[in-house]
């Protein structure tokens, strides 16, 4: 269905046209790729909408256009990565602000905040996000933001948007979701409350293991501005060929998260009862604790999963190591099966107790299921466990 400006409300078609129409010129189906630094001006002050690459380049502002529009957000930001983009909405606090952090994040999250930003006076609470109780004891009158992410690295763990947003507002913070797990084609936090829903374009959105990126999406004009703002003023903005590459990835966002669901969704229900595993961290699961809430707030349950096995830690390395199609490798979201060990690869910068306390735990292990047949990554699966964890 379109509207009176035919934009369309559909997903599927918005992920192909919006923030690009055939340039009226040429007829380019595809936004160039404008590799310029600077742009020419009619007279001193006079530019035709871009001045400078770093501040504004077309290529980039069609990405977040397209990024806005299916996040269902007014105003997106592209960035040179996640942690840039991570990094921009710290930029908007004070020393003396705290924060309040789901306390099963990314490592690399968790890293910038402990060790770079406390260092500059900002105090960090790490609590169990899927309990809104928890988050709300934690809020102080110096609380300016609560960071969250839905489902969480590497545990998937689900948070209750709605209710920690109401949560976040009557302590007078703002409410920032990282959905780089979900995409917004599973879910879209800011219909559920949140100010600033954050990506690492890395992942799904391009989708090809190809680019490195972030993105800032915001329904607030006001905070977009002072987002861009610290987008121009820090300058850690994407290359315009990168933004070019995410275009193309979230053209097939659609029906690829819709095979990474369905393969993620197989290979964790033939987990959950195999003699080997532990546990499954799935969302889909019916036993998952997050279940119910995953569904009400997502449209699927995507592409990752996380296995505890109670086995050594060198069967468990070996594990890793040892499967043929999934390669052991950091990163997600590609089109090709990854798996990884949180504890020593993309949590180990999060200090031994801290992992313990939150569950990741050395039997813990990671998998970014791909678009490749569900049968060959079950039998991938199958043949490394019984050479390594069943001894």
């Amino acid at each position: 269905m379109t509207d009176e400006d035919g934009d369309s409300d559909d997903f599927e078609t918005r992920a192909i046209h919006a923030g690009w129409e055939p340039d009226p010129q040429t007829g380019a189906i595809m936004p160039p790729i404008y590799a310029t630094s600077t742009f020419a001006q009619d007279a001193p002050g006079e530019d035709r909408g871009y001045e400078y690459s770093r501040t504004g380049n077309p290529t980039r502002m069609a990405l977040e256009e397209n990024l806005a529009s299916l996040e269902g957000g007014e105003h997106g930001r592209a960035f040179a990565s996640g942690m840039a983009a991570i990094n921009t909405v710290l930029n908007l606090l004070s020393a003396g602000d705290h924060v309040v952090v789901g306390r099963d994040v990314y490592g690399g999250t968790h890293r910038l905040f402990t060790d770079v930003y406390e260092d500059y006076d900002l105090e960090f609470s790490f609590v169990d996000a899927t309990d809104p109780d928890a988050v709300a004891a934690a809020i102080t009158e110096e609380t300016e933001l609560v960071w969250a992410e839905t489902p969480t690295n590497p545990l998937l763990e689900i948070v209750d948007i709605e209710r920690v947003a109401v949560v976040a507002h009557d302590g007078d913070a703002l409410l920032a979701v990282d959905n780089t797990f979900a995409t917004p084609y599973l879910q879209q936090p800011l219909e559920f409350g949140a100010d600033i829903v954050a990506h690492s374009l890395t992942k799904y959105l391009g989708g090809h293991s190809d680019i490195v990126g972030g993105a800032l999406i915001t329904d607030d004009a006001e905070l977009d501005e002072r987002l861009g703002f610290y987008q121009n003023s820090v300058g850690a903005t994407p290359d315009p060929f990168a933004c070019f590459l995410v275009l193309r990835g979230t053209k097939t966002l659609p029906v690829r998260m819709d095979r990474h669901s369905e393969n993620a969704r197989e290979l964790a229900e033939w987990l959950d009862e195999h003699s080997a595993v532990e546990t499954v961290h799935y969302p889909g699961l019916e036993s998952h604790p997050g279940h119910e809430v995953a569904a009400a707030q997502m449209d699927d349950f995507g592409g990752m999963l996380s296995v505890e096995f109670d086995a050594p830690l060198e069967a468990v390395r070996r594990f890793v190591s040892e499967t043929d199609i999934f390669t052991l490798a950091e990163s997600l979201g590609g089109v090709e099966s990854l798996i990884e060990h949180p504890a020593t690869m993309t949590h180990g910068a999060v200090p031994a107790e801290e992992r313990r306390k939150t569950g990741i735990t050395d039997g813990l292990v990671r998998l970014s299921v791909g678009l490749e047949a569900v049968g060959d990554l079950r039998t991938d699966l199958a043949d490394t466990l019984e050479k390594t964890i069943e001894i």
